[in-house]
């Protein structure tokens, strides 16, 4: 199981609204840096650049880091009140490992059974596994199954993992009863029908209880390890809206999530301008949480871990692979306080991310976060002074950046975040000036396809004509030029 890492920004401008207005959009200044401005591509030219509005917004990069392609570029901590995941305790004599095959068939049984029912629509069998005198997860478990109901389940399947007979404490064993009761790890799995190529995969701890004869599921949310990610349909009631480019699902309300689908299709069309529709599923999920805690849950991330992040990007399961059913999960705060020309532009960064698969690309972060703002950016004009205020300004003292930013620069206790946003930006935006949109995403392309360590310079050349060194003689022209020196 990873712990969730990633690199966030949080950026404050303006934006203009559709009826042309300018719209102060809120900064919520981070601890160790300054608000960064937020940057945007303007349509491809080859003439002076048009200074415009800038935008402004919170954005994020996140995925397990051990997924494939993924480098650690900052901390997204998980819960320290969480218990640390400790191994199974394994059985050391014949009858202990007699009584844990025991306790496996067991759990599995009801596992399968409590599959099937979510397969087969039935509520009633589904409710039959449940233990009878755990009232409250009674009462979850009506609300998991309505979720699950209501979610487009292509497939759902829940496989008992291992168990631990001491992670239940003596006092929690009393309050269940029964003859037997344990703690399980259990494997679940779900495919959301027209979205995903692949299951969404996690580890679920259920707690099982015998009585009678029977053995019931007592409990889904019983000794979540540090960094355990939970599904956001175990989390409270649902609501799902959908369309031909996109699946939201809300916690909060049915109106929420009916609102985003038509932002999300607009995200999605923004991208595939751009990168192209046959190169993608053009399908986009969206998480809405109502509480940040909830995204938090998701993520498996530590409280107050995304406070300063409206969205972020993740691949939703535990283990690498390639087709990771992959979601946009936004923070509820921010997300409504960036306003409707703001989320358009964070789901539009975002999405870029799912259709390039930046969760599982060897691209580097500075390509992947630049190219992803140029994308994002189409839509609504930026003015270059707000936009890469924070680079100017060092650009104007003489602290020209002296190489591409490097993985270490998006860190988000980096000292210069700002200025490795803003100069990502600004790099794949002369590619596109210089060479042409098509160029941009030949480049891209080229570099993620690639199976080489060499894949980068490969790209420069064969793509761009130049080394790095020479495009970056080039860019750095190209800053000085527009911050004035």
């Amino acid at each position: 199981m990873s712990r969730l890492t990633g690199a966030g920004e949080q950026r404050g401008a303006e934006v203009i609204d559709e009826q042309g207005d300018t719209v102060p959009l809120p900064v919520v200044p981070p601890d160790d840096h300054p608000p960064l401005p937020l940057v945007r591509k303007l349509p491809p030219t080859f003439g002076p650049i048009v200074k415009k509005v800038a935008l402004g917004l919170a954005i994020c990069l996140v995925a397990g880091a051990g997924y494939a392609g993924l480098r650690q570029i900052a901390d997204a901590p998980a819960d320290p009140n969480s218990p640390v995941a400790q191994p199974p305790q394994t059985s050391t004599t014949p009858d202990e490992a007699a009584e844990g095959v025991r306790r496996a068939v067991a759990g599995e049984a009801v596992l399968q059974k409590m599959a099937d029912a979510v397969e087969n629509d039935n509520r009633t069998e589904f409710l039959a596994t449940i233990d009878p005198k755990a009232a409250e997860f009674r009462a979850t478990a009506r609300t998991i199954f309505a979720n699950l109901t209501n979610l487009p389940i292509g497939a759902f399947s829940l496989r008992y993992v291992s168990d631990d007979t001491g992670a239940l404490t003596p006092d929690r064993q009393a309050e269940l009863g029964g003859s037997e009761s344990w703690l399980a790890q259990v494997e679940v799995s779900w495919q959301l029908a027209g979205y995903d190529t692949k299951p969404a995969r996690e580890m679920l701890p259920v707690t099982l209880v015998s009585r009678d004869g029977t053995t019931y599921a007592a409990s889904f949310s019983e000794r979540f390890v540090a960094g355990q990610r939970r599904p956001i349909w175990t989390l409270g009631p649902i609501d799902v809206a959908k369309s031909d480019h996109s699946l939201v699902i809300s916690l909060g309300s049915e109106s929420d999530a009916k609102a985003y689908v038509a932002v999300a299709d607009r995200a999605a069309e923004s991208v595939s301008r751009v990168w192209g529709k046959s190169n993608w599923r053009q399908k986009v999920i969206v998480y809405l949480p109502a509480k940040q805690a909830q995204m938090e849950a998701i993520l498996g991330a530590a409280p107050n871990t995304y406070t300063q992040i409206a969205a972020v990007t993740m691949a939703e399961l535990d283990t690498p692979q390639v087709g990771a059913p992959v979601r946009i999960v936004a923070n509820p705060k921010l997300f409504e306080e960036l306003g409707k020309q703001g989320r358009r532009i964070v789901l539009t960064h975002e999405t870029t991310h799912v259709a390039s698969t930046a969760t599982a690309s060897p691209v580097p972060l500075w390509l992947a976060e630049g190219f992803a703002d140029y994308v994002a950016f189409t839509a609504v004009p930026v003015q270059d002074e707000s936009a890469a205020k924070e680079l100017f300004k060092a650009i104007r003292a003489g602290d020209v950046p002296a190489t591409l930013p490097t993985t270490q620069s998006f860190a988000a206790s980096a000292k210069d975040l700002p200025q490795a946003y803003e100069s990502a930006w600004l790099a794949c935006r002369l590619i596109a000036e210089r060479e042409g949109q098509s160029k941009l995403v030949k480049f891209y392309r080229a570099v993620h396809a690639s199976k080489s360590s060499t894949g980068l310079a490969d790209a420069f050349k064969s793509v761009l004509d130049m080394t790095e060194a020479e495009f970056v003689v080039e860019w750095q022209k190209y800053l000085k030029r527009l911050a004035g020196v």
